[in-house]
């Protein structure tokens, strides 16, 4: 008889406890806040600043941390002036020819090949005609990252594929290919 009354008991109560359950209403969680972040826009609009936009523009002048601008133009004049005077900001020690090497295999033989000859696949191919050879040209390290910046002719910017560290060791690698033609 008392098997009767557990068993009955145990019906009872989880009868009340699947009864009480609600899957639309979960039970409370304590710190929601650590489970369900509030989300801020990072550009919207903001009743914290005058205006609502003040807090959302940089200071007029300032530039990111760890870029340094660059004073030359693109123009014809800006690409002397950088091919007389730009000199590399990295010493020997940051040079690395390693990752220079493997920046101009990516983004340069393709149109100047492998040697800086300029002989590489599209040339090959006549995709583009007239890749100069870095042995006939009159190239600095500067006039070689001014190019890389702008861009010049045919050949497009890579400012947005390479930093500028990236630009300078591509420069030095161009540099030693010269010397090795």
């Amino acid at each position: 008889m008392k098997a009767i009354y557990k068993i009955a008991f145990l019906v009872c109560v989880s009868a009340v406890a699947t009864s009480c359950f609600d899957k639309s209403r979960p039970n409370y969680q304590y710190f929601p806040n650590m489970y369900e972040a509030v989300p801020y826009e990072t550009y919207s609009e903001s009743s914290a600043f005058r205006n609502g936009k003040e807090g959302q523009l940089p200071a007029e002048g300032s530039i990111p941390r760890g870029f340094s601008p660059y004073e030359y133009e693109n123009t014809e004049e800006g690409y002397e002036l950088a091919k007389a005077n730009l000199k590399s900001p990295l010493d020997s020690t940051e040079v690395d020819m390693g990752k220079g090497a493997e920046l101009y295999t990516i983004y340069c033989a393709i149109c100047h090949g492998d040697k800086g000859d300029g002989k590489g696949n599209l040339a090959k191919r006549e995709k583009f005609l007239g890749i100069p050879n870095y042995k006939e040209r009159d190239i600095t390290e500067g006039s070689v990252f001014h190019v890389e910046t702008y861009g010049k002719n045919n050949m497009g910017s890579h400012a947005n594929q390479l930093t500028q560290k990236e630009r300078w060791q591509v420069a030095h690698y161009v540099m030693k290919l010269r010397s090795e033609l």
